[in-house]
């Protein structure tokens, strides 16, 4: 019999790839491309959806040749995507009507602030799951049709579509113009601050608030369905998993329980608490949101807080202070010095997210002396990603609490290029104070697109299955002392509070 294998479309931030998967879970090949990115204004972040697409029109044909199989041995395909980068296209020709907008983007601020003195927020969070922040699609969608009259004109007669990514690249897939399917899953539509948590549908109440036409939108699937069958690169693999990428990570963890959490370290961190079908509205700053959906079942939720910059800062450090030939070699700048020195980085590169939500904040690098070297500096750099995610979990925590139904954390699965990084993993589990484990298959993001698309299918019968495919690869057990960990989280406190004054102060 032909061996058969899942495919996984992972788009990301700062490339796109396409693996192939077999029954056991098991990478069998990989293609991969980097896109551009274009920094045209201060806080400004954009990507050339053409050019996206021509890299997956590339990459889908290299994994199955370097796999070796013929399309028709691919049982599903799925695609995880980053999720609020905002894309706008014409239904008749297939052109990009503007560069994406990524989620990394601040060019919204000034437009949520004035939204904020004049819509209802805690409507907007309660319909939406989250607050009003520049983070979301729903703004930068928002800035974009108010910016051009004529974008307007056409997505109001239903010429100019939006969608995220995967809105993108599923119309694509399935033939663009000549009868490309506009649709989305509901993970994704959570993301883009229009779609009811309760409903999982366009919200009319948000659409007004927000100034989008219902035409210009896609329709909302399950996360597990189908999405039709591709007609480009290759014909005729069926599409069966969407998800957006950090609830893809959540999947690929086989995190699927209720109080189940991952975090994957990656261009930022995003720490995802599975609250199973309760929906847990977050009193602490957190996002609730939609973990996964599949037909015919109930869907399934979440609560997320996300660092936008944590590999972003480390490419920072690179390219602009450490002078180092790849990001990896970090580690070993950061491990020649015990501490920081005293010194404290603050990345607020698109403000300050979850737990704290001021998105005018901006980054600061605090306690420079004479004393602090570049290791220092390489040091404070890696921690402020654990301190961030050390925020995140006590949020977290605290929430479920109050829930009453959910189990707090007991440790931390975590994923991503980053967690190759021994040292930022330690300091982790010590500011944290629980363990971080990492599994053998670190890209659980690609991974769980697949489980999405091979459960959608059939291809694995149960979850459980995917269970018994996990396997643990390195653990890290917290070693710093309580009390210098309350000492180091206060000054991180006060350094934070620093980076949101500065915002204040340079707004004014």
């Amino acid at each position: 019999m032909t061996e058969r294998y899942v495919a996984a479309l992972d788009q990301g931030t700062t490339s796109t790839r396409c693996m192939i998967f077999d029954r056991h879970g098991r990478l069998v090949s990989m293609a991969q491309r980097e896109h551009h990115q274009f920094f045209s204004h201060p806080g400004w972040v954009e990507h050339d959806a053409a050019e996206i697409w021509a890299i997956v029109s590339r990459i889908i044909p290299d994994a199955l040749r370097k796999a070796g199989i013929d399309p028709a041995q691919i049982a599903a395909l799925g695609i995880a995507n980053q999720r609020e980068t905002t894309v706008v296209w014409d239904r008749i020709t297939g052109k990009p009507l503007h560069r994406a907008i990524v989620w990394q983007d601040t060019r919204t601020s000034h437009l949520v602030a004035e939204l904020a003195a004049t819509v209802d927020h805690a409507d907007v969070m309660h319909r939406a799951g989250a607050p009003l922040a520049n983070y979301f699609s729903g703004p930068r969608l928002k800035w974009l049709l108010d910016s051009s009259p004529a974008l307007r004109a056409r997505a109001e007669d239903g010429t100019a579509l939006f969608g995220t990514m995967d809105s993108w690249l599923v119309w694509n897939l399935t033939g663009g113009p000549e009868g490309g399917i506009h649709i989305t899953d509901a993970t994704n539509a959570s993301r883009t601050m229009l779609m009811n948590l309760e409903t999982l549908c366009w919200d009319p109440v948000l659409l007004d608030t927000f100034g989008v036409p219902r035409t210009m939108l896609p329709e909302i699937r399950p996360s597990m369905g189908d999405f039709g069958s591709t007609v480009a690169p290759v014909a005729g693999i069926p599409i069966r998993g969407v998800i957006g990428d950090q609830q893809a990570a959540l999947i690929g963890q086989t995190a699927l329980r209720a109080g189940d959490a991952k975090c994957t370290f990656g261009t930022g961190s995003f720490l995802v608490l599975n609250t199973g079908t309760d929906l847990v509205r977050s009193q602490r700053g957190l996002i609730s949101t939609v973990a996964y959906t599949a037909t015919g079942e109930n869907p399934v939720y979440a609560l997320e807080g996300a660092n936008p910059a944590a590999g972003a800062l480390v490419d920072w450090f690179r390219k602009n202070i450490g002078g180092l030939r790849s990001s990896a070699e970090i580690e070993t700048l950061a491990s020649a010095v015990s501490d920081c020195g005293g010194c404290y980085v603050v990345p607020a590169f698109s403000g300050l997210l979850a737990p704290h939500w001021v998105t005018t904040a901006q980054g600061v690098v605090v306690g420079l002396t004479s004393y602090v070297t570049r290791e220092h500096l390489a040091r404070a750099v890696l921690q402020a990603t654990a301190f961030q995610t050390r925020d995140l979990v006590e949020a977290m925590n605290a929430d479920a609490r109050d829930a009453g139904t959910l189990a707090q954390a007991r440790f931390l699965a975590v994923d991503g290029a980053m967690t190759a990084n021994n040292l930022l993993m330690q300091m982790v589990a010590d500011l944290t104070d629980i363990p971080v484990v990492r599994p053998m298959m670190a890209e659980t993001v690609a991974l769980g697109a697949a489980y999405s698309a091979g459960l959608a299918s059939g291809y694995w019968a149960d979850k459980a299955v995917l269970h018994r495919n996990w396997k643990k690869a390195a653990e890290w057990q917290p070693q710093l002392d309580g009390l210098r960990r309350g000492e180091e989280l206060t000054r991180w406190g006060q350094a934070v509070r620093l980076a949101a004054e500065w915002g204040r102060l340079t707004a004014d």
